[in-house]
């Protein structure tokens, strides 16, 4: 519904958009464009819609901050959201295996990139993002966001001496053993089936090492040693720096601190956990990301479950601790506003399920991190194994082509007029087209998306691909 309002120029005008926008500053198309409140009666003069009418909806492609997604199915107009309210609160990007997830994702992080909305770390578990890549399907070459924003996007791979695709990264990220807690163990219990009886010995553990515990405890070893007793009798006992005289010490149950033990070798054995690292490879992703660099962690040959699980949540936690101190300091001083961050989740259902939601640090995120310039950007082929408290929390809903029910019921969840949109997501065209949906979006609207190739690069940065002065600057982080 287009409310008009007084003849615009006029003192009229003035005081009328004054009274609509409010205290906050909004543009024109907000105020007013409003929802239908009343349905057209029978016989009322109906139009295709005209590229004006969905710029004067969705914004016109030529504003500062508005992101061509895609274009209407009918017509081809370009559809816009506003990037700016895009970051405001955690969105999704949801489609079945095949449908062009991945080429979408590229698509909107090249946006946030270009116009320099937000600082955006992704969680690369198939190395996909970073460096140029070859389409499984059609073979052609896929342009890297490293290639076109190489002073802006650093590739970090994961372990000493990682290469990604044979390219070599900005830096390589090793883990301190100081840095691992109890609770990044807990949330590996289902890749690893811990026992009820962890959290005992991982408090034991805790309270007997501090800090250190992780190391001490891989460091124990499971033999025996023969002692002689009063009686002049060969016994065996457990040798002094073993498991089971760990926990004799300090009453922990022997069987429990040795399965422990054994579950725990996967973690022991992984070449990236180191106890020095060769340099402070967490706080250099921290320190770009605050100064408008965008982070690409690329899991290279790291490629398990347990990989993606154990990583990406314990980074996320140490960068969700940083931004938490920032807040704080700029709400005490006023000074040095935080920079808006968007973590990239992909396979978010491995650390958003039911079972999961409420240890990780990507559901405290969805849930309460809007307030502290942090957002997710999710992306899954099965939304309905993720937690619907996470899902209830998602602004911007982008989906392609779902063909299982379940899923298309958590796409639209919390959504009016969910039978309407069902038929819109059910009529989508795979890999061609999507549907928008929520906070970042006027209105519900199917459209066919961008196609991630040499045009679109072309379209993105101006005529022949080149960059202007001011564009280069800004890569320059000036």
């Amino acid at each position: 519904m287009l409310e008009l309002g007084p003849e615009p120029g006029s003192p009229e005008y003035a005081a009328w958009m004054k009274e609509k926008a409010g205290e906050t500053p909004r543009p024109l198309r907000s105020i007013r464009c409003q929802p239908v409140k009343t349905v057209p009666p029978h016989h009322a003069p109906v139009r295709m819609a005209s590229g004006g009418d969905i710029a004067e909806i969705f914004g016109d492609p030529a504003e500062k901050g508005n992101f061509v997604i895609g274009y209407t199915r009918e017509q081809g107009h370009p559809v816009c959201i506003d990037l700016e309210k895009f970051v405001q609160r955690s969105a999704g990007v949801f489609g079945a295996t095949g449908t062009g997830k991945s080429f979408l994702t590229r698509i909107l992080l090249a946006g946030l990139m270009h116009h320099n909305r937000a600082s955006v770390l992704v969680f690369d578990m198939h190395n996909e993002y970073g460096f140029n890549d070859t389409a499984s399907d059609t073979g052609l070459r896929v342009i890297g966001l490293k290639t076109k924003f190489s002073s802006r996007v650093r590739i970090v791979g994961l372990g000493a001496g990682a290469a990604i695709r044979n390219n070599t990264p900005d830096f390589n990220l090793e883990i301190a053993m100081s840095d691992i807690t109890a609770a990044d163990i807990e949330l590996l219990t289902g890749e690893l089936n811990l026992r009820e009886t962890t959290p005992t010995v991982l408090h034991a553990l805790v309270k007997s090492f501090g800090g250190h515990w992780f190391r001490q405890f891989k460091e124990m070893n499971r033999e025996e040693v023969e002692i002689e007793d009063e009686k002049g009798k060969i016994r065996r006992v457990p040798h002094p720096e073993s498991v089971a005289a760990w926990a004799n010490d300090n009453g922990v149950n022997v069987v429990a601190a040795e399965g422990l033990h054994d579950k725990l070798r996967r973690l022991f054995d992984k070449p990236y956990i180191v106890e020095k690292p060769a340099a402070d490879s967490l706080g250099q992703m921290i320190d770009s990301l605050e100064n408008g660099k965008h982070v690409i962690l690329s899991f290279g040959n790291f490629e398990t479950d347990l990989d993606y699980l154990f990583v990406s949540n314990l980074l996320t936690r140490k960068i969700r601790d940083a931004w938490e101190r920032n807040t704080n300091s700029f709400r005490s001083t006023g000074k040095d506003e935080p920079r808006q961050l968007v973590i990239v989740v992909e396979e978010a259902h491995k650390l958003l399920n039911r079972e999961m939601a409420g240890q990780t640090a990507f559901a405290t995120i969805a849930r309460e991190m809007r307030k502290y310039y942090v957002t997710l950007l999710i992306i899954d082929q099965r939304p309905s194994q993720i937690y619907d408290e996470v899902m209830s929390q998602l602004g911007t809903r982008i989906s392609g082509w779902l063909g299982d029910e379940d899923d298309i019921h958590a796409v639209l969840s919390g959504l009016a007029g969910r039978e309407a949109l069902r038929g819109m997501l059910a009529r989508l065209q795979p890999k061609e087209e999507v549907l928008l949906l929520g906070w970042g979006v006027p209105m519900p609207l199917p459209v066919k998306s961008r196609r991630y190739d040499d045009n679109f690069w072309r379209e993105l940065f101006g005529a022949g691909g080149k960059k202007d002065e001011a564009q280069i600057m800004k890569e320059l982080g000036y």
